[in-house]
């Protein structure tokens, strides 16, 4: 029997993840609750790995591992493939995903998020919300990483968010 969680409870618990570490527990580190994010998307990543790999024999490159996880994995966690792979052929990676679906509901406007501000309050309002955005790319960091980590890649996993809602991974191997 397959177990699913809908998109929108998932959807709402990362957010929520991020708000309560940056908010409530970190609001004046934001270092540390992105190291805490991540960590969290780490555990998460190894255990998925775990579990989507049970039936799989070991992998016996890093290009089977990296095309597990654009495929199978990606499809496991988002219900799509990843959409573009590159590679410099010397140990970096960039995953692409075009609609990466936890950033599809984000804004980083200070219009939308405020109709009211002054011109001061809407650019740290804008300056918020691109942090708060940035912050929700360290949980599937982590959690690449941690799976990358599962199959005994050692890599370093960074992102980039600058087309939103398109999403680049970035992985180094180690």
């Amino acid at each position: 029997m397959v177990r699913e969680v809908a998109e929108s409870c998932v959807d709402g618990v990362v957010m929520e993840m991020v708000a309560a570490y940056c908010g409530r527990f970190y609001a004046a580190k934001p270092e540390l609750a992105a190291r805490r994010i991540e960590a969290i998307g780490f555990q998460v990543g190894h255990q998925l790995t775990e579990r989507y790999t049970m039936e799989h024999p070991r992998f016996s490159d890093h290009l089977e591992a990296i095309k597990f996880i654009c495929k199978d994995f990606w499809s496991e966690l988002f219900k799509k493939q990843i959409d573009n792979l590159k590679t410099n052929h010397r140990g970096t990676f960039v995953l692409q995903d075009n609609r990466f679906r936890w950033l599809t509901r984000v804004s980083i406007d200070p219009s939308v998020e405020s109709m009211d501000a002054t011109d001061n309050d809407s650019a740290t309002l804008g300056d918020s919300a691109a942090q708060t955005t940035s912050m929700l790319l360290y949980f599937p960091c982590g959690i690449i990483r941690g799976a990358l980590t599962n199959l005994g890649i050692s890599c370093s996993v960074t992102a980039d968010m600058s087309n939103l809602p398109a999403c680049e991974l970035h992985y180094s191997f180690s």
